[in-house]
């Protein structure tokens, strides 16, 4: 069952119950970037920091109205005030779990094709930021759902190499490389080695040749047709779905946009809550989610 609910994020949530979501997925307004026609919206407030202090309030009742073993995944990108970057990322982050969020990985969305812009004295912005934050230090995380194909160290072939199949050990160590320590022994040494390049950097052989999903995730953009500035695209939502919640639970965004959170959850089998103060949108964002009906959720 999903629920659009046209009003101001803060006031929408107040009104929702206890632990009644599985987990959060969202993507703020920008500050200072647009103004999506609605009083009273987030993002142009006077100072990076009202910004950041209504977004803490916000998403400090996401944290009641989510159960205890559930997470919430913020996307939000940066901007410029006077020839100085914000900051606002980490900014919200820091804040966030100052509040009592646990801060639990900063994901990089690189986007290949990302939008050029005028600047000639800075590199040209490609990514914006993920945060995946719990509600508390154990909680719900299936990294089976979300796993990718595995490349590295096992898998790919050495440079010039027809490939063996076998790990590419390094010939040298010390006992700074042995966990525990230990007097040096040149087997040990590339025993050791192949063990911490296995174990830290997930290069492990393995037989499904998937591994656990790195932080680093390049998306494209996908504005949704006629709906919204923003191009928070499907596969982005999708991993953070997948790994935060399960069949039939229920997923919440604050900031529903043109409703592409909603519109994977019904795809992948989740039932939605979305808050908009957009009017327009809702009605976008109930269009959309008829479409997905009409086509059928995965099972």
């Amino acid at each position: 069952m999903n629920k659009i609910i046209n009003s101001d994020a803060l006031d929408a949530l107040r009104k929702l119950p206890d632990s009644c979501c599985r987990t959060c997925i969202t993507s703020p307004p920008y500050y200072g970037l647009r103004d999506y026609g609605t009083d009273g919206q987030i993002g142009l407030e006077n100072t990076p920091d009202q910004y950041i202090e209504n977004l803490v309030k916000i998403f400090r009742e996401v944290r009641r109205v989510l159960k205890d073993d559930d997470t919430l995944w913020v996307n939000i990108g940066d901007s410029y005030t006077q020839k100085n970057l914000n900051g606002i990322p980490w900014l919200l982050a820091f804040a966030l779990r100052s509040d009592g969020w646990y801060l639990r990985s900063d994901i990089i969305w690189q986007k290949p094709n990302a939008m050029p812009e005028s600047v000639k004295d800075r590199p040209t912005r490609a990514h914006e930021y993920i945060f995946l934050l719990s509600k508390s230090s154990r909680y719900h995380y299936d990294a089976e759902a979300v796993k990718e194909p595995a490349v590295g160290f096992y898998n790919a072939a050495p440079a010039g190499s027809a490939g063996t199949g076998k790990p590419n050990a390094r010939r040298r160590g010390n006992s700074r490389t042995f966990r525990g320590g230990g007097a040096y022994t040149h087997d040990r040494a590339q025993n050791n080695s192949a063990t911490v390049e296995r174990e830290s950097h997930g290069l492990a052989p393995n037989e499904s040749g998937k591994r656990n999903r790195r932080s680093v995730w390049t998306i494209a953009t996908r504005p949704y047709k006629g709906a919204h500035f923003a191009t928070f695209p499907e596969e982005l939502a999708r991993p953070c779905i997948l790994a935060g919640s399960r069949p039939g639970d229920t997923v919440l965004d604050p900031f529903a946009g043109s409703g592409t959170t909603g519109a994977v959850a019904e795809q992948e089998g989740r039932d939605f809550i979305g808050i908009e103060i957009n009017p327009d949108y809702c009605e976008i964002i109930r269009q959309r989610l008829d479409a997905c009906c009409q086509k059928g959720a995965k099972p």
